[in-house]
């Protein structure tokens, strides 16, 4: 029987290291151990739910473990590509929360350290690997339910949460901007859809309207898409009202040639539960709850590591994303290539 994958967190300043270690646990992998730098807001919560995972002296201890095979990384974002690059070194292979990288410098540098090492350095776009909604929507995609795919419409609303944010989360150079940040979601979502694999920005722009104390913010981004292979408009924000009952009303509409499907997958005003989907085409028009389909990434990726395969998403996928999120942020603010 093979062992499972024994995986490390380095870096737990963002909320989103519950979602990755659980679901790596769920498909089976053991969860070693885990460093931080100081105490950040997220170490009660993360605590509480990983109460037995010890936390280790250093992140080196972590990095110098010969049975841990996979780095999980969701420290401040500017870090992540410095840690990326340490744990490549070290002979590890690495999912970082999103974004993996803030700057184009620090993409460059990723992509030369998977080159020198062999090393898999994947990204958690959870706007679709942690939906299950996203999943039956691949399924019916693949099937030819919509006919061949041109558009995707992807927004990501998110509540600003002001009084449990820490001081990194205000300040640009420390997240890399609203498009580098969240749109990455939604760009992931249209070159998987679409099966583009080269994309053009033709329109990115970010702006900070209901935030003035805080200039460093950035409350709302919009980019458009051109690929080889379809169109994309993506907006972003931290609009989210108080009274909606989630964090965001994120929507993904895919238009294909014969129908299209919209996702609605955290909430539905008027409709319980999460994961809705919406199918129209020549022969169906009905909503589906999708609930139940699953989150296949997490295993496909334990078994990447296992097998050195690309089932889960390609290294090139990844690069994709991230070059075309920091060409979108530099075109929106201005700075050029």
């Amino acid at each position: 029987m093979t062992a499972p994958l024994r995986f490390a967190a380095i870096g737990i300043d963002h909320r989103h290291i519950y979602g990755m270690a659980a679901n790596l646990i769920a498909a089976g992998a053991d969860f070693a151990g885990w460093w931080t730098q100081g105490h950040p807001n997220t170490e009660d919560g993360f605590v509480a739910r990983f109460p037995d995972v010890p936390r280790a002296a250093s992140a080196e201890d972590l990095l110098s473990d010969p049975t841990i095979g996979l780095i999980v990384l969701s420290g401040i974002p500017r870090d992540r590509a410095a840690w990326a690059v340490q744990a490549m070194a070290a002979g590890k292979d690495v999912l970082s929360d999103k974004p993996g990288c803030t700057t184009s410098a620090q993409l460059k540098t990723i992509r030369a350290s998977v080159a020198r090492t062999g090393r898999i350095w994947s990204v958690n776009f959870s706007e679709r690997f942690e939906v299950p909604a996203a999943t039956r929507a691949a399924e019916l995609v693949a099937e030819g339910a919509i006919g061949r795919v041109i558009q995707t419409l992807g927004i990501g609303p998110h509540r600003l949460n002001r009084a449990t944010r820490p001081d990194w989360f205000f300040d640009r150079a420390a997240y890399g901007g609203i498009l580098t940040d969240i749109a990455s979601h939604q760009i992931d979502q249209f070159l998987f859809f679409t099966g583009s694999t080269s994309a053009e920005v033709t329109l990115a722009q970010v702006a900070n309207y209901a935030n003035p104390d805080d200039p460093g913010l950035q409350d709302f981004g919009e980019i458009a898409l051109k690929g080889d292979r379809g169109h994309g408009y993506i907006r972003v924000d931290w609009y989210t009202p108080d009274a909606l009952p989630t964090w965001g009303d994120g929507r993904l509409t895919i238009l294909g040639t014969e129908g299209y499907i919209e996702l609605r997958k955290y909430v539905d005003i008027g409709h319980a539960g999460t994961d809705h989907l919406i199918l129209v085409n020549g022969t169906r028009c009905e909503r589906i709850d999708a609930s139940d389909a699953g989150l296949p990434f997490f295993a496909r990726l334990i078994n990447d590591i296992r097998d050195r395969t690309e089932t889960a998403m390609t290294q090139a996928h990844v690069f994709q994303v991230c070059d075309l999120a920091l060409r979108a942020q530099s075109m929106a603010e201005g700075l050029g290539e």
